[in-house]
């Protein structure tokens, strides 16, 4: 059977500056998981002493340097962190801050927002927090719009790891619909390259492993991609793997969501060519 990786896959900028920047740092701890895969947290907190907290309440005397997740935080959490007697280690991605300050800027000069993602979404939870007014809506679908009466001028950011289509659904149906509407497109360029990829290779394949955390957004991304062309499976470690799977098949894919270490992708390709 041949085994063969998208073109693009694993590891995008934020995540990999958030792993360096934890692994520099030891012995601290980030305000919620670091990242959305459980195995390298768990490798982070092994090797280099950084684990997790839930909340600020979590915070004793024993914590001196907190890292902020690369998903970011709400505004009023990093500004109650900021009066902690700790030191604090921003790992948020430069890509999440991006549609934080076009929300923060355009609620300011009066704007209706409207944020295409996840409302339990920590990045977007974060997001809408940067919002000076209550005029913020989440949504994943245009049919949710059609509910809301909006004003006539509008901005609109996406979450990072959403599919573009969907986006332009969302856009498109607020352009037909009001009067001014600013677009801004948020969505990671590394999103964009590993959802291109997957597409790709799921049309050859005769299966694709999808590899990440089960919560993790954009590596659910791949794999809805993946299985609109091909038997598709997303698995967070190899114990997940099953024989059955490979019977017959001749053209294994393999991608990762973005925050998916390479050592973990290798470790699940040794494990397909032995059940294979």
């Amino acid at each position: 059977m041949i085994i063969e990786k998208a073109k693009s896959y694993g590891f995008c900028f934020g995540v990999k500056r958030a792993v360096e920047i934890a692994e520099e740092s030891k012995n601290a701890v980030t305000l919620g998981h670091l990242i959305h895969n459980p195995l390298e947290i768990n490798r982070l907190a092994k090797n280099y002493n950084v684990k997790y907290i839930e909340s600020l309440e979590d915070i004793d005397e024993n914590i001196k340097r907190v890292i902020v997740r690369t998903h970011g935080i709400p505004k009023q959490n990093l500004q109650k962190l900021k009066e902690k007697d700790v030191e604090i280690i921003d790992a948020t991605c430069p890509f999440v801050k991006k549609p934080q300050e076009i929300v923060e800027e355009m609620s300011k000069q009066g704007y209706d927002i409207v944020v295409f993602g996840d409302k339990n979404h920590p990045e977007i939870k974060g997001v809408v927090s940067y919002c000076t007014h209550d005029r913020v809506f989440v949504v994943l679908s245009p049919e949710e719009l059609k509910n809301i009466k909006l004003k006539e001028h509008i901005a609109t950011v996406a979450q990072t790891t959403r599919k573009i289509n969907d986006y332009l659904k969302i856009t498109e149906y607020l352009i037909q619909n009001y009067k001014e509407v600013r677009v801004y497109n948020t969505i990671c360029n590394a999103t964009f390259e590993n959802q291109d990829a997957v597409k790709e290779l799921a049309k050859k394949a005769d299966i694709m492993i999808i590899i990440g955390g089960k919560n993790s957004s954009n590596t659910k991304q791949l794999y809805n991609i993946a299985k609109e062309f091909c038997e598709a499976y997303l698995v967070e470690s190899e114990e997940e793997l099953n024989k059955e799977w490979f019977k017959g098949k001749k053209h294994c894919g393999i991608s990762a969501g973005a925050s998916t270490p390479e050592w973990l992708v290798e470790k699940i390709i040794s494990k397909i060519k032995e059940l294979a």
